[in-house]
């Protein structure tokens, strides 16, 4: 069977929307994929590059039969109790971290969004919106800086031209980005001026400090110069599946290099470099806090990051029941 390449610009529940080199069609999953996919991940999502049988509508629905490999996921935990995953969008090379200069200033939510930005293998960005509103941004870059270690800050108004150009460098041609952040911030109002017409509703924070949702669904936007745009819904709640908290909270990790007992949990134990940062004021308790708490969200509490790597891997091998058996799986292989 001849199969064709195209990526997901939209999905409708089970209905997907395909580009091909002959224009946007609409796609289903194929019933062997459908029977493989063992769970939301290995199913089509926005920007997966995919392989079809068609790549037009005339003899009626395409069929998606492979999913090409991603370079990049972004996934969080489901919202209810269903402790289910929920993907996001694939094949980012570049996700906004939205957040507004006003009532909307969160710097525990912030290290949320970083901790999956890293570790979905996009590079992350963060984008402090609506400056016009904020009377010491000076002060807000010094919080921000605090914890986006590694990480670009941009502060933007999208009310004029000079306020978002700081986002135009990062429009590559053949990439593709992503805004996310909670309701209300500006992430469509940015999407509108980079396309240059009113693509995307907006909407403002409520007086009760929550966004409107003025996006309800991810979709793939090709903007002038040939780079992709990835619009998400809202949100305020974004549970962990995982995280790279090595790289979110690399200031603690390299504290932690220093510390009396290589186990140690940075509470009470003596010779503790991490509690003597935050008695010398280099370091903000609610910060170590906030390490704790993700740490203990994703399953990792009480890890340090060569323990966390090697709980990756093991996770990552589980089928095999360990690395070791993995290696020798491939050995068996190879004869």
């Amino acid at each position: 069977m001849q199969l064709f390449p195209g990526r997901i610009s939209r999905q409708s529940k089970d209905l997907y929307h395909v580009l091909t080199k002959c224009g946007e069609i609409t796609a289903e999953v194929s019933g062997k994929l459908r029977y493989e996919a063992d769970n939301p991940v290995r199913f089509p999502a926005v920007g997966d590059e995919v392989l079809l049988d068609r790549e037009d509508n005339i003899e009626g629905n395409a069929m998606i039969h492979q999913i090409l490999p991603r370079k990049s996921l972004f996934v969080r935990k489901a919202a209810g109790t269903s402790n289910t995953v929920q993907v996001i969008a694939a094949n980012i090379d570049t996700v906004f971290i939205c957040m507004s200069l006003n009532r909307d200033f969160n710097l525990r939510r912030l290290e949320r969004y970083l901790a999956i930005a890293w570790d979905s293998g996009a590079t992350p960005v963060v984008v402090l919106t609506k400056s016009d509103l904020c009377e010491d941004i000076e002060a807000r870059l010094t919080e921000v800086g605090s914890v986006a270690i590694g990480a670009d800050v941009l502060v933007t108004n999208a009310l004029e031209r000079e306020g978002y150009e700081a986002i135009e460098p990062y429009l590559r041609t053949g990439e593709t980005i992503a805004f996310i952040g909670s309701s209300g911030v500006g992430k469509s109002t940015l999407i509108n001026r980079l396309t240059g017409i009113d693509l995307l509703a907006v909407g403002e924070l409520r007086d009760d400090d929550r966004g409107r949702h003025t996006t309800t669904m991810r979709e793939l936007i090709s903007l002038p110069g040939g780079c992709f745009v990835i619009d998400t819904p809202g949100m305020r709640e974004l549970g962990l599946e995982s995280g790279d908290l090595s790289r979110t909270f690399s200031d603690i990790e390299d504290l932690a290099e220093n510390c009396k007992f290589r186990d140690c949990r940075h509470e009470a134990e003596p010779g503790c470099a991490v509690q003597e940062a935050i008695r010398a004021g280099c370091l903000e308790k609610s910060r170590l806090e906030s390490y704790k708490k993700l740490q203990k969200e994703i399953g990792y509490d009480g890890l340090n990051s060569r323990q966390i790597e090697a709980e990756k891997i093991e996770t990552m091998f589980a089928e095999f029941g360990g690395i070791k058996n993995a290696r020798n799986f491939v050995k068996n292989k190879r004869r």
